[in-house]
């Protein structure tokens, strides 16, 4: 048997799937693909998480676009984050190219030019179907770790969740919390105080600093209603295929704290809300974030905790997690240990940081008799890329060089007239686009603290009245008591003796 012949059964072998799955591509001996040497994902393992890395152009967006059109054909709804702009082309289909059929000639397999079901959402100014979340859903922990708050500040936030939960004050957006932060330091201080306890000013302002850190980056548009219904991710269309919603991020980049925040509250909510599925034929929903540092760079331990503890159980629901960065140091280790699918694109070694990081990658996959992986690593052409995967059993298969199929979606960004066409077909954007702001807490505390302060001033009026008259009745005794000197010049004994020495006078 020839070494071509062993590598074909090498990878057919590990990669063979007794339910549905995807094809990726076909693996590659040395510079050569084998055609028909099928590198396929189970459906199966799709919920058990994956990495997409490489460097700077070797083709992560064209994977994570192959992956997203091929789970949508599947059936299986799609989350994409698209920072850089360049993904809203799944809604209109290849142009087609010769280099594309080449391609697939020697993977083996057909291409197909196809459009697919494209939702565009978004989380600031940006046009699209607009995602919000209000400040109640958080929750005091949530909330807590994303603004990074010590454990003082922490249990101030959850007094004031306690207390709107208990006076019956929605806290919706950025400007109820603000108001509350007021509230509790000023006119609510003594009942608050008599309730649970005496609060810092320091803490408080400590607090309102970060709140104003959030707003800056475009929190304000976040925070508030219409919250968005995680249900209406997991919608298939007419002919069965998986909505594939793509969440506009290319005005966000310098702002990481809003997109940790809403990556977090995202996966909150879809924990919370999906029931337990366990290991099922099939995902219910995959999220793909792309340029994953910006998630983990500016997180804290806590944050950090909190997205490795979500990571670990949310798989459980149905809800596979891919993250795509250009590196894999770039996702913390315990996160990294749980993703079951790998696609390292190739990468670069200019300097020893370099060479160090690459051969740390390189440790992240299994040992493999066809190929020297930390050399291989630098001499990846685009659209091949290192792959290993779960097989149906839980097992990593081989690991396999694989020249990856193309997208069968356009490789470039709508126009503009074309994504307001998209947007213009949405039924989600008039159920989600219309600003809501119904009386909250910012209200009905403007209300409480305008009726205290009337009430305050009505007390200092009577405290005053009360003062003024106790001073004219006080003023009122001096004036009926008679002068010493006049009731001496006025008595019967004075006046007789000063007429009796008139009388001897005269």
């Amino acid at each position: 048997m020839s070494q071509t012949e062993a590598f074909f059964n090498y990878i057919n072998d590990g990669y063979a799937c007794k339910g549905d799955f995807l094809t990726l591509g076909a693996g590659m001996l040395g510079e050569e693909t084998v055609t028909n040497a099928l590198v396929n994902i189970p459906l199966k393992t799709l919920n058990r998480h994956g990495l997409i890395a490489g460097a700077t152009g070797t083709g992560k967006t064209k994977t994570l676009q192959v992956l997203a059109e091929n789970m949508s054909e599947k059936g299986i709804p799609v989350v994409l984050m698209d920072v850089k702009g360049d993904l809203s082309g799944l809604a209109q289909p290849s142009a087609g190219h010769p280099k594309i059929d080449e391609r697939h000639e020697k993977i083996g397999i057909p291409f197909d030019a196809k459009r697919f079901p494209v939702e565009i959402l978004s989380i600031s100014e940006q046009d699209g179907v607009r995602l919000r979340a209000t400040v109640s859903e958080f929750g005091p922990v949530l909330l807590s770790r994303i603004l990074d708050l010590t454990e003082t500040q922490s249990g101030i936030v959850a007094i004031i969740f306690k207390y709107c939960d208990d006076n019956q004050l929605p806290l919706l957006d950025l400007k109820d919390f603000k108001k509350m932060l007021q509230f509790i330091t000023a006119e609510g201080k003594a009942e608050i105080a008599a309730e649970y306890g005496r609060i810092s000013s320091s803490s408080t302002g400590a607090i309102l600093r970060k709140i104003v850190e959030l707003e800056q980056q475009g929190g304000e548009l976040f925070f508030g209603e219409k919250s968005f219904e995680v249900d209406d991710l997991t919608r298939v269309d007419e002919e069965g295929r998986g909505v594939i919603s793509v969440l506009r991020l290319t005005d966000i980049q310098d702002k990481p704290k809003l997109f940790s925040t809403f990556m977090l509250q995202l996966l909150a909510e879809v924990y919370e809300t999906f029931p337990e599925q366990g290991d099922s034929g099939r995902p219910e929903l995959i999220i793909f974030i792309d340029e994953a540092h910006l998630v983990f760079d500016e997180a804290s331990k806590a944050l950090l905790s909190q997205i490795e503890s979500i990571v670990k159980l949310i798989r459980s629901k149905g809800i596979g997690l891919y993250f795509v960065t250009q590196n894999p140091k770039d996702v913390p280790e315990d996160v990294l240990a749980q993703l079951g699918m790998k696609v390292q694109h190739a990468l670069r070694a200019f300097t020893a940081k370099d060479r160090k990081a690459l051969k740390l990658a390189a440790e992240n996959y299994p040992d493999s008799e066809y190929y020297n992986t930390s050399e291989v690593l630098t001499q990846l052409g685009i659209g091949e890329a290192f792959v290993t995967v779960l097989n149906e059993k839980g097992i990593p298969t081989p690991l396999a060089r694989t020249m990856l199929r193309a997208p069968m979606s356009r490789m470039d960004v709508l126009t503009e007239r074309e994504i307001q066409e998209v947007i213009g077909n949405s039924k989600l954007v008039r159920k989600y686009n219309e600003t809501v702001d119904r009386e909250s807490a910012y209200e009905l505390l403007g209300e409480k603290i305008e009726k205290i302060n009337k009430k305050k001033t009505e007390d200092d009026r009577k405290k005053e009245q009360e003062k003024l008259s106790r001073r004219r009745a006080s003023s009122s005794r001096t004036s009926t008591r008679q002068n010493p000197i006049v009731k001496v010049l006025t008595s019967a004994t004075f006046i007789r003796a000063v007429f009796g020495i008139l009388k001897k006078v005269i």
